[in-house]
């Protein structure tokens, strides 16, 4: 029996997000389909995070214990030959037999990605959040997303019906720059409630918009209070960027 790790991209708009679902077409249920066709084994795909219907990963872990013989170096491109494009396969790597994609994470980093122009691509539809009404004051957010930082309970910034027992959680990184057109807020935790990170999106549009002020987002915190928080922001913008393990916490989180 072999550990594996994968890394993979996915284009999240034609899923219902990643955790198998009855008769619903999801990242997960793609992966274990192919893998019965590739290796006649009905195996289990520990996903490192369970991503929304229309969310996208420009870096998703999962882990698989099989028995196959195909070498790590060849397993990517031996896979996708039962995938649709949708689903890119990086890398794979051997790990140690007690390993999990979840349960072994230190920290996840998120993009969310708007689109600050008049008019939406068609290119870039289902891909980013589209913003026209006015031009986002990058500085002005950037600075207002540093009040993200630090362990905190941020039950103001998760959704209804989230059943964990703890919603504290630490952030180590937010940050807000301009690409051309595109506005990109990056966050990097050790954790996120369910849509932590479509809310903050949304209280920075508040933010811009001057509903909400930078220096009430402490106050909404502290408050716990998911009214007090901005809109949830729509899917389409938000993509797992990167997962951290083991060692790659060493590295800077700035």
């Amino acid at each position: 029996m072999r550990n594996l790790l994968f890394k993979i991209s996915f284009d999240g708009s034609s899923f219902h997000g990643w955790q198998i679902q009855n008769d619903l077409r999801t990242v997960q249920g793609d992966l274990k389909n192919a893998f019965y066709e590739l290796t006649k084994e009905d195996v289990t795909i520990n996903g490192c995070s369970r991503t929304d219907a229309g969310v996208h990963a420009k870096e998703y872990r999962f882990n698989v214990k099989t028995n196959s013989t195909i070498p790590c170096d060849s397993f990517p491109v031996a896979l996708m030959t039962k995938l649709t494009p949708e689903i890119l396969v990086v890398s794979c790597e051997e790990v140690p037999i007690d390993f999990n994609a979840q349960f072994d994470c230190e920290s996840k980093e998120y993009e969310y990605i708007f689109l600050n122009t008049k008019n939406l691509s068609p290119f870039m539809y289902k891909k980013v959040c589209h913003y026209k009404f006015r031009e986002l004051d990058v500085e002005l957010l950037n600075d207002a997303c540093q009040h993200f930082l630090g362990e905190h309970d941020f039950s103001a910034f998760c959704a209804s019906g989230a059943t964990v027992q703890s919603k504290v959680r630490t952030i180590y990184s937010a940050s807000v720059r301009r690409e051309n057109d595109l506005v990109i807020f990056k966050v990097r935790g050790n954790g996120f409630l369910y849509n932590m990170v479509r809310i903050m999106a949304g209280t920075l549009l508040y933010v811009a918009e001057g509903k909400i002020k930078a220096v009430e987002i402490p106050d909404i915190i502290k408050s716990g209070d998911r009214s007090k928080a901005g809109i949830t922001a729509i899917p389409d913008g938000l993509y797992l960027n990167k997962v951290f393990y083991g060692s790659e916490m060493n590295e800077d989180k700035t």
